[in-house]
C-alpha cells in the first residue's frame, strides 16, 4: 500500500498544481493504473530464482542433448544412403592392341570397349541396413530424452541442496540473535553472581560452535551455486526465491511401474536390440548369392578381307556370387550378430531391474519422509519450540540451570534444521520419481 501511494503521490500533486481534482481522470485510466501497479507488485514478490525457472534454464542450451539429437539426424540420413544400389561402373579400354606397331586397324580382335555395370547386393541386405540405422536413430533421439530427464532430476536435486543451504544458514542465523541474546543475559546474571563463569563460556563456545556451522554453511552455498553454473550459467548467483520448491504430484507406483518399458533408458536398449537383429539378417542374407549385370559395347576397327567395315558388338554380362565356403565367414559373422543381440537383450533387462530397484527405493523414501514431515509439522515443531520458551522463562526465573536451557535450545535449532532437510529430501524422491514417470516439463 505504500509503494501504490507513492506512485500516486506525483499525480495527485501535479493535479492539485492545476487546480483539477484526481476524480476527474476517467476511471478506466484509474483501472488501468492500478493493473498495472499490482502487477509491478507481483512482479517483484517472485524475484528470485525458482526451480522451474532453473530447468527451464538449463534445458535451453544443453550440448549433451543437442549433439545426441545431432546423432539421431545423422543415422536418420544414413538410413536413406543405406538403402540405396551402390553406384553403377562405368568401364572402358582398348582391347587386343598389337604391341609391335599399337596400330588399332591391323588386327580384327582389336575394339575399343564401354561398358557399364551394376551390382546388386545378397537378398535384402539394403533393406535390413536401412532398418538398421532408423533402429540407431531411434536410439540417439531416446538418448537425447534420456539426457533431458538426466538434467532435469540432477538440476532439481542440485537446486533443493542449494536452497536448503540457503534456508539452514537463516534458521541458524535466527538462533544465533537468540544465542547471542543468551550471552547478554549470562553475562548480566554473572555480574550478579547469579551463575557462576562456566555458564558464561559455555554460552560463549555454544555461540562460535554456531559461526562454525555457519561457515560450513556458507561452503556448502558456494559449492552448490557453482555446480548449478554449470548447467545455466551467470544466473546460478541470482538470489533464490523464499517460498519452498514444489513439482508435480507423482503417479501411482503402479503406474509407474507399468510404464518403466517406455522409459528412455530401457527403449535405447530396445532399439539397440532391434540394430542388432537387422545385423542377424543382414547375415542370413549373406548365404544367398549376390549378382551383378553389366552391358558393352564393343568398336572394331580395320576393314574385313572384303573391304567392308568391321561390324561394331555388344555384350551382355550377368556375374553371381557363390557362397560355398560358409564356415569361416557366414557362419562365424552369423554366430557373432547373434551374441551381440543377446548380450544387448541381457543388459535391457538389467536396466528394467534397476528402473524396478529405483522405484521401489524412491516411493518408499518418499512416502515415510512424507509421514515424518507430518509427524515434524503437527507436534515435534510446536513441542520443541515450547519447551525452548519454556526452558528461557525457567532460566530467567533461576529455576533451571543453563545447561538445560543450552540443551533446549539446541534441541529446537536440529529439530527445525531436521524438518527442513526431510521436506527437502523427500522432494528429491519426488524429483527421482518424477524422472522415472516421465513429465512434460
Amino acid at each position: 500500500m505504500l509503494y501504490f501511494r507513492r506512485m500516486i503521490r506525483p499525480l495527485y500533486s501535479t493535479a492539485v498544481a492545476r487546480k483539477m481534482h484526481l476524480k476527474i481522470l476517467p476511471v478506466a485510466c484509474l483501472r488501468v493504473l492500478l493493473a498495472l501497479l499490482l502487477l509491478t507488485l507481483a512482479t517483484a514478490a517472485r524475484a528470485g530464482l525458482d526451480i522451474n525457472e532453473v530447468v527451464r534454464l538449463a534445458l535451453a542450451d544443453d550440448p549433451t542433448i543437442a549433439a545426441s539429437k545431432a546423432r539421431s539426424q545423422a543415422f536418420s540420413d544414413n538410413a536413406i544412403a543405406d538403402g540405396q544400389l551402390p553406384d553403377p561402373q562405368l568401364n572402358t579400354g582398348i582391347y587386343n592392341l598389337p604391341t609391335d606397331n599399337f596400330h588399332i586397324n591391323e588386327e580384327p580382335s582389336t575394339q575399343l570397349r564401354l561398358g557399364v555395370k551394376q551390382a546388386f547386393p545378397r537378398g535384402k541386405t539394403l533393406h535390413y541396413r536401412q532398418r538398421q540405422s532408423e533402429w540407431k536413430a531411434t536410439a540417439a533421439m531416446a538418448t537425447a530424452e534420456l539426457g533431458a530427464r538426466q538434467l532435469i532430476l540432477e538440476v532439481r536435486k542440485n537446486f533443493l541442496e542449494l536452497y536448503y543451504q540457503i534456508r539452514a544458514r537463516e534458521i541458524v542465523a535466527e538462533t544465533r540473535t537468540l544465542f547471542s541474546r543468551l550471552v547478554d543475559i549470562t553475562q548480566a546474571h554473572y555480574a550478579t553472581g547469579r551463575v557462576n563463569q562456566q555458564d558464561v563460556l559455555n554460552a560463549s563456545l555454544e555461540l562460535a560452535r554456531l559461526d562454525d556451522r555457519t561457515t560450513r554453511i556458507l561452503n556448502a552455498v558456494d559449492t552448490n551455486r557453482a555446480a548449478l553454473t554449470k548447467w545455466i550459467g551467470e544466473p546460478a548467483s541470482l538470489p533464490v526465491n523464499s517460498s519452498f520448491p514444489e513439482l508435480p504430484p507423482p503417479p501411482s507406483r503402479g503406474q509407474i511401474e507399468s510404464e518403466l518399458p517406455g522409459h528412455p533408458a530401457i527403449r535405447i536398449e530396445t532399439a539397440r536390440l532391434e540394430a542388432e537383429n537387422q545385423s542377424i539378417r543382414i547375415a542370413r542374407e549373406q548365404y544367398k548369392p549376390g549378382w551383378s549385370a553389366g552391358l558393352e559395347y564393343r568398336k572394331r576397327y580395320g576393314e574385313d578381307p572384303n573391304g567392308d567395315d568391321r561390324s561394331d558388338m555388344m555384350a551382355a554380362m550377368l556375374t553371381v556370387d557363390i557362397p560355398l565356403f560358409t564356415k569361416n565367414r557366414q557362419d562365424k559373422r552369423l554366430s557373432a550378430s547373434i551374441q551381440q543381440a543377446s548380450s544387448v537383450q541381457l543388459t535391457r533387462d538389467d536396466k528394467l531391474r534397476e528402473l524396478k530397484r529405483q522405484l521401489d527405493t524412491d516411493y518408499a523414501n518418499w512416502q515415510r519422509l512424507g509421514e515424518r514431515a507430518a509427524l515434524y509439522k503437527s507436534q515435534l515443531l510446536q513441542a520443541s519450540t515450547a519447551n525452548a520458551q519454556a526452558s528461557l522463562n525457567a532460566y530467567q526465573s533461576g529455576v533451571t540451570e543453563f545447561t538445560t536451557l543450552m540443551r533446549a535450545r539446541i534441541t529446537d535449532l536440529d529439530v527445525r534444521l531436521a524438518d527442513l532437510r526431510i521436506r527437502v529430501d523427500r522432494t528429491k524422491s519426488q524429483a527421482s520419481l518424477l524422472y522415472l514417470a516421465g513429465e512434460n516439463p
